[in-house]
């Protein structure tokens, strides 16, 4: 009998391969603002953040971050209504898995709305997708792990936790969560294994194949 109840997911770059996107976007209208900047770097800098952090970040240059997010969201939502882009094996995952899941996302719920709640994957989670604006405080604060939990009456140690950034890895250990560190397809900093080990995960795994795997080992109850 396993002890795994649940199974929280981060949303970008675990759910859908929009991190690319986002930060295309966001670099965009950083450059329109005045500060040069590629997708790489705002990779670098704002990825996995909550959005209180990368709006300090801002202020800290002179910015004002609103219409930096307007832009940012204008551009990134034009993305969207050509394509959401999944990630590859995310379907198996969800349809394979007959456990309680919920999305853990520091994406703003407006955000959420154009992506996530948009493609088929939304049904499987139903009322348990999770925006860090439903909470004090966002990643790698363990407040929306916790709030999940509540909200699918487990407790933290019952949950497995995927993400594939360190604030979500940090989020999930400091709530008391199994902590998954996640390497997607689109992941292009060559450290990127180790950075999620040192944050603490339990288990760094590339590729969705592979999260199927160590959930049939974790949880031993695949649905028929």
């Amino acid at each position: 009998m396993t002890r795994f109840k649940a199974i929280l997911f981060d949303c970008d770059g675990v759910l859908l391969d929009t991190e690319p996107l986002g930060c295309e976007s966001l670099s965009r209208a950083l450059t329109a603002a005045g500060v040069l900047m590629d997708r790489y770097e705002a990779a670098r800098i704002f990825s996995g953040n909550s959005a209180e952090a990368s709006m300090a970040w801002m202020a800290a240059r002179g910015l004002d971050a609103k219409p930096v997010f307007d832009e940012a969201d204008r551009i990134l939502f034009e993305m969207f209504d050509q394509h959401i882009p999944h990630i590859d094996g995310i379907e198996a995952v969800l349809r394979d898995f007959d456990l309680p899941m919920a999305v853990c996302s520091n994406s703003l719920i407006r955000r959420l709305d154009a992506s996530l709640m948009r493609t088929p994957l939304a049904a499987r989670f139903g009322e348990h997708v999770y925006s860090a604006e439903m909470v004090r405080l966002g990643k790698p604060a363990p407040d929306l792990a916790l709030f999940a939990c509540a909200r699918l009456g487990i407790q933290p140690h019952e949950a497995i936790f995927i993400d594939d950034n360190p604030h979500g890895v940090t989020c999930a250990k400091q709530a008391g969560c199994l902590a998954v560190g996640f390497i997607g397809p689109s992941e292009h900093r060559a450290d990127h294994a180790e950075v999620l080990a040192r944050a603490g995960a339990d288990h760094v795994i590339h590729g969705m194949g592979a999260f199927h795997a160590l959930l049939s080992t974790l949880t031993h109850t695949l649905a028929a």
